[in-house]
This record gives structure tokens, C-alpha cells and sequence, in this order.
């Protein structure tokens, strides 16, 4: 336990010594993120251990525990979750895909024994389809700009020596030598960081407002609740560099000057959790948590606080109710936390990703930081990609890169070449924009400029196959369950706008409908309490503004792409029918019938419209109208 800022910075530049010697070690990276751990990586890698130690090969293997070498490293998420288990072998960079318990002696005994390299095993581009030896040569990696994510597949997410290898705590130590609070706060309005989490309201003016507010206790706040479904950027840096976090989070602490602070992560991400638990433990041991930090007077605590999964506890009102042990509900703001937030004294509320910039910002400074990104909105991005592309995942990129970049530069394009119609970003809330906004650039300005918002950093790709009307009511299905019940107009509006767009999908709908939709989604746009309610209605609101020929075609009876089941008709053409009755056995329904030698017949009201008769047919007989 270090007593002094000087014997911590002592060790930490030790560490970094140490560390950079370890990469030109022959060693073994093995991703333990969840989507990685979920493919089996954590046995992988204690069969690394084994397969190591009953080999006594002639490298350092120093034991730290049972399921511990110096060898086998523990790695977090790189972002490319479907290749997993990653592993990464070093000084060479050699990353294998897929690995699986039968392919560890082979690794071994062919690339750390001999240095030779396992063909099968190397990461495919799914872009070129070439073989790739090393993971940074990968068309998903080398178009991205690593900053958050700095040491992809070499940072050791369990270990607070590796962290200080790469410069961790630093800052820290620097804040607590020789910057006052206002220098902080002075130099986190110069970055021009915004929040990470929704909004992007400058981070330098929120620590202003909690510093200058009175109370004889502050809170600081992680606001960990990343309930977006599809998007995980929150948990992967949770996972994979958790002190980045617990240091900003150190940082805010001493420079708004609270005493206690709380991560409020989603119980659903229990690595995430183990991780951050993992990393207070370690910094507490290290006297840089605690009671008189490092001999310099301040002292502050953290412990994490597990949510149940409720999305309207992402909003900061409702996430301080959960922890004081209250419903999870949103309350009117003024006051804001800055004045009043937990228990009535004043707290300071952050993104996860937010306080990981904190500490970077002050090591590399501010006119390094702005090097990256755009004017308004400087630095980098992770966002969250999901869709029909070849290649999807957690991406980090500069502020100002385009739309049609990541999509087909990082991601390479869409899956068997299918035309891409639109992308809905900003999570469930957000906004679905079509393709001609594709080379509009990434940053908070820019998207409201056009109605849509970064949020949390959601890309939801979409193509031409999809229901532009279903995709609302598939977004607006998931907030309406998850609103919190409080105001009406969210509460009610959100049920409603949701029962006219189910009668759109059934072909139900009426053109008095389609003004009744577009005049409750602006109501509860501008009535409802909080964020949840206030943004429900963008994928109905943008859908209604670029897409509203195709609410038009589903009045008519129509669904141009086919999605929505109750407006498709199966007939079977009786110049290619060669009455062989598959589809007639197939249906479930019995919907089917007709004689030897005679084209068969659907009976349309019969038909419940499963497609099974159109998957049978050997004869393209059957075609969807």
C-alpha cells in the first residue's frame, strides 16, 4: 500500500518498464469478455495453464494462483464478439479465431514452440475473405481510431499493474500533486467533452455546477444502467479496462469534492460487475481508494450497486431513486442532481465512457485531445453495431467520421450485397434516418440537426427487405413496456401510438389513423416527465417524415418489403404447379387442396400466412404478393 504520491508514481513507472518488456515476452492473450466466455474462452484458457505447465516449457511461468501463469493472459473485449474465443500470441501479434479446448496443444506445440502459424485458425476478413495473422490488419480494426480502447487484445482487464503500465493513474497522482479543483474543471471544459450517454451536455460545465453547489456531503455517480437493446459499449469497457473508469470516477471526486460514490451497473452484466468489484478491491490495496489518499487528505469510497434491468433507470433521476431503495421513477427537474440528487445533496452523474476519457485528458492534454474528433464535438466515440453486415461489434471511432464510412469501411457492407435503406441510431428512441443522410458526419450537432441524436451509441443497420412501419412499432414495443408508469402522456401515449401502428402492421389502418399517430407522438414528445417519454416517439416521428409512403402502402393494404405476416398473400401459380401436394401435406392449416394432374388452390382465409408451402415448393409455384 503506497503511503505517498511519490512511491505510487515510483511503481507505476516500474510497471511501465515491466510492461513493455512483457509484449517482446512469448505470451498468451486470451479474451474472457462475455461474448468471448460465452463461447467457452475461460476454459481455453485454463487449458492454456495446464497444457503450459505440463509441458515445462522453457518460459517464465511464475504462479500467481491456481488458474494463474505469467504466460496466459487474461484480455477483455475487442469489440468482434461472433470470432470468438480471440487469442492473441506475443511479441508476433498472431491472433487465432474460434479456438476451442482441441486446438490449445496444437497452438502450443506448433506457434509457441516452433513460431509456426496455424492457417485454419487465422481471423478471416470478412470483407477481402483473406486469412489475417495479426488483429490490427483486419478491415474491422485498422479503419478505427483506438483511444478509449487503447492496448486492443494485450490490456490485462484484471490486473491494476497492467493498467499502470499503460500510464494508469497518472492523472490521478498529477490531480492530487498539483491541480487545484478549479485547474480540473478549467481543463475539462477546454477538451470540449460531452456526455458519452445520451444527450452530450458539456462535462466540464456539469462539474462546475456540482462543485459550486453547497451541501455537506457530494455523490459521485457512474451511471452504468446501458439498457439499449443491442447495444453493450458500457459492459465491454467496464470489462476490458475498468480502472480507466474507477480514475475518472477518483477524479471527478476530488475535483467536485464528494465523499462517496456509487457505480449503479446492470445486474445482467455480472463480469462487468466482478470486473469494477475486482478494481475497487485492488485500488483500495494500493491506498489510491479510501481513507487519505496517498497521504494527501482526501478520502473517498465506491461501491457498486446492481440494477434490476429497468431502462427507465438510465435516466439520472431514476437511477438516484434505485439507489436509495425507492421505485426506479423519474422526478421533475429543476432541481437538477448538480443541486440535489442523492438523499438531497448534490451529485454528480456520469456515463461510463465519460469518466474513461477523464484521466487521458489530463495525462496527454488538452490540445492532444482535440487532435481527434470535430470542433463541437472533439475525441472519440464507441458505438454499437448491429444489423445484416458482414462484420458488427463494438467500434470506436473519431467524431466527424461518416455514416457510409463505418457501414462499409469498418463493417464492409451489408450481408449478400442487399441494398441498405436506412439506419435507426440512438437506441430504442432514436431516430431512423434514410440513406441519403449516409455521408452526414458522426457528431452530436450534426444528427440534431436532422432530428436524430449519438444517445448512447446505437447503429442499427437496415435494408431494403425491412418494414420501415414495423421497425417503429418494434422500438416503440420496447419502450412502451418500459415506461415507468408516472405522466400520462408516456404512460398512455406510448400504449396508444402503439395500437395504431398494430392495426398499420394488419392492414387495419386508416388515413384518420395516420393523423392521429403523428398528432400523439408529437404530444407525448413534448409532455411527458423524462428522456424516456420525451424521445419514444423519434422512430414513429422519423419514420412518419421519410417513410411515410410506406404508411400510405399499408392503409392501401400493401407492405412494400413483405415483412408485415398479416398483409402477405401466398398464391400459387398454376403454370408452374406440377401438383405434387408438398405444400398441401406442409400446411399446418390445411389451407391447401386440389386434385392430380390440377393446379392446387390456397384458401386465403384458411391461410394463416406462415410461409411454409413457399419454403416446400421445389418449383417456385407458390410467390408471395
Amino acid at each position: 500500500m503506497f503511503k505517498t504520491i511519490q512511491e505510487a508514481l515510483s511503481y507505476i513507472e516500474k510497471q511501465q518498464e515491466l510492461r513493455e518488456q512483457r509484449l517482446k515476452d512469448k505470451s498468451i492473450y486470451v479474451c474472457v469478455g462475455t461474448g468471448c466466455t460465452a463461447n467457452g474462452s475461460r476454459k481455453v484458457y485454463k487449458k492454456f495453464v495446464e497444457v503450459i505447465r505440463e509441458k515445462g516449457l522453457d518460459v517464465k511461468v511464475e504462479t500467481i494462483d491456481d488458474d494463474e501463469s505469467d504466460v496466459v493472459r487474461k484480455t477483455g473485449c475487442c469489440g468482434l464478439c461472433s470470432l470468438g474465443p480471440l487469442v492473441k500470441i506475443m511479441p508476433e501479434g498472431i491472433t487465432y479465431s474460434h479456438v476451442r479446448l482441441d486446438d490449445v496443444e496444437e497452438i502450443v506445440e506448433k506457434t509457441i514452440e516452433r513460431g509456426e502459424v496455424i492457417e485454419r485458425l487465422l481471423l478471416t476478413d470478412s470483407v477481402t475473405g483473406q486469412k489475417v495473422t495479426k488483429l490490427e490488419d483486419a478491415t474491422f480494426f485498422k479503419n478505427q481510431t483506438f483511444y478509449i480502447m487503447e492496448g486492443i487484445g494485450t490490456s490485462e482487464c484484471e490486473k491494476i499493474e497492467d493498467y499502470m503500465g499503460r500510464g494508469g493513474y497518472k492523472s490521478l497522482l498529477k490531480v492530487l500533486s498539483s491541480m487545484k479543483p478549479e485547474e480540473v474543471i478549467e481543463t475539462v471544459k477546454a477538451s470540449g467533452l460531452r456526455g458519452r450517454g445520451g444527450g452530450g451536455f458539456p462535462t466540464g460545465l456539469k462539474w462546475e455546477f456540482t462543485y459550486k453547489a453547497k451541501g455537506d456531503k457530494k455523490f459521485v455517480v457512474c451511471n452504468a444502467d446501458e439498457g439499449d437493446p443491442g447495444a453493450f459499449m458500457n459492459r465491454t469497457l467496464l470489462e476490458r479496462d475498468p480502472h480507466s473508469v474507477l480514475e475518472g470516477m477518483i477524479i471527478a471526486a476530488y475535483t467536485v469534492g464528494a465523499q462517496k460514490g456509487y457505480a449503479y451497473i446492470r445486474a445482467e452484466y455480472p463480469i462487468a460487475v466482478e470486473m469494477f468489484n475486482k478494481a475497487i478491491s485492488d485500488a483500495k490495496k494500493m491506498g489510491l481508494l479510501g481513507e487519505n489518499i496517498l497521504g494527501t487528505g482526501f478520502s473517498f469510497d465506491l461501491e457498486v450497486k446492481e440494477g434490476a434491468g429497468a431502462f427507465v433507470c438510465g435516466e439520472e433521476t431514476a437511477l438516484l431513486a434505485s439507489i436509495e431503495g425507492k421505485r426506479g421513477v423519474p422526478r421533475p427537474r429543476p432541481p437538477f442532481p448538480a443541486q440535489k440528487g442523492l438523499w438531497g445533496y448534490p451529485t454528480l452523474i456520469n456515463n461510463v465512457e465519460t469518466y474513461a476519457n477523464i484521466a487521458k485528458i489530463i495525462r496527454d492534454g488538452v490540445e492532444n485531445y482535440r487532435k481527434r474528433g470535430v470542433e463541437k464535438s472533439p475525441g472519440t466515440k464507441m458505438f454499437s453495431v448491429t444489423g445484416p453486415l458482414k462484420l458488427t461489434g463494438i467500434i470506436e471511432i473519431e467524431f466527424g467520421t461518416t455514416i457510409r464510412y463505418v457501414l462499409e469501411n469498418i463493417c464492409g457492407g451489408t450481408i449478400e450485397g442487399k441494398k441498405l435503406k436506412a439506419i435507426q441510431i440512438g437506441g430504442p428512441s432514436g431516430a431512423c434516418l434514410p440513406e441519403k443522410y449516409f455521408d452526414l458526419p458522426l457528431d452530436y450537432d450534426t444528427l440534431k440537426s436532422v432530428d436524430a441524436m449519438v444517445g448512447s451509441g446505437g447503429i442499427v443497420a437496415i435494408t431494403e427487405d425491412s418494414c420501415m412501419v414495423e421497425v417503429a412499432r418494434f422500438f416503440l414495443d420496447f419502450t412502451k413496456r418500459e415506461s415507468c408508469g408516472k405522466c400520462v402522456p408516456c404512460r398512455e401515449g406510448t400504449m396508444q401510438s402503439y395500437t395504431i401502428l398494430e392495426k398499420f402492421t394488419q392492414g387495419k389502418a386508416t388515413y384518420e389513423d395516420l393523423e392521429n399517430l403523428e398528432s400523439l407522438a408529437k404530444i407525448v414528445k413534448t409532455a411527458s416527465l423524462c428522456g424516456l417519454g420525451k424521445t419514444a416517439p423519434n422512430p414513429i416521428l422519423s419514420t412518419l417524415k421519410h417513410f411515410r409512403d410506406e404508411y400510405i402502402e399499408h392503409i392501401n393494404g400493401k407492405c412494400p418489403s413483405g415483412t408485415c405476416t398479416a398483409l402477405r398473400k401466398y398464391v400459387i401459380n398454376p403454370e408452374l404447379c406440377k401438383s405434387c401436394s408438398l405444400c398441401a401435406r406442409a400446411c399446418p392449416q390445411g389451407a391447401i387442396s386440389g386434385e392430380r394432374g390440377k393446379p392446387y388452390v390456397i384458401d386465403q382465409e384458411k391461410c394463416v400466412k406462415c410461409g411454409i408451402c413457399f419454403e416446400k415448393c421445389k418449383f417456385n409455384a407458390i410467390e408471395l404478393v
